[in-house]
């Protein structure tokens, strides 16, 4: 079974990002700091439920990795939005062979005191062009542990795509009623938080 852990929001910088997550949910978020193996660096906010949003780019002062950066993040542009999802498994090498894609590996992957394994695709790119969520197993506790709580939550997450009933299917070993599919002819993500300040969505 596998669970969401937390949910990127990609910038060209990370300021941008950081600024798209604070402008629209009306709360600050914490340093995080930088994955050297891919070079990028993020900031965090807590949610309720013991899941985060992350914002992350990459970190223009980091040499470039001889493999492609995660999350598709060597190709982004335009505007800072919602690009990925990830979930935790407890047995992260069973539930690779159970969901998991071809042209992909677990790697392991260490960001200051915290260490994780994270199943990746070798091109960057997940499956069903990001939509796929990407699948981590925790060796130390999650960041979230660490973080002041923002008194937000997830209320809901729509993931628009066109085989949404395909990607659906694909990861029937998770089920959470926070997380939702819809088809329609582009990708994109919509969600909405409980905050201090009401209702609010980010996409």
């Amino acid at each position: 079974m596998i669970t969401l852990d937390h949910i990127a929001i990609s910038g060209k910088t990370l300021d941008e990002a950081s600024d798209h997550i604070e402008s629209s949910l009306g709360v600050k978020l914490q340093e995080g700091g930088y994955h050297d193996s891919y070079g990028t660096h993020n900031r965090l906010l807590s949610l309720a439920d013991g899941i985060y949003l992350e914002a992350i780019a990459i970190n223009p002062k980091a040499e470039k990795p001889a493999y492609p950066r995660w999350f598709n993040l060597d190709n982004f542009n335009g505007t800072p939005r919602i690009t990925n999802w990830i979930c935790r498994s407890e047995n992260i090498y069973l539930e690779f062979k159970n969901i998991f894609f071809e042209n992909a590996e677990i790697i392991h992957i260490e960001r200051g005191k915290f260490k994780w394994f994270m199943a990746l695709p070798r091109n960057g790119i997940l499956p069903f062009d990001g939509a796929f969520p990407a699948l981590l197993q925790w060796k130390t506790n999650s960041p979230v542990d660490k973080l002041v709580p923002s008194d937000c939550s997830l209320k809901h997450m729509t993931i628009f795509h066109p085989e949404a009933t395909k990607l659906r299917k694909k990861i029937q070993l998770f089920n959470d009623p926070r997380i939702s599919f819809e088809t329609h002819n582009r990708f994109n993500f919509f969600a909405e938080f409980n905050t201090p300040h009401g209702l609010r969505s980010l996409r």
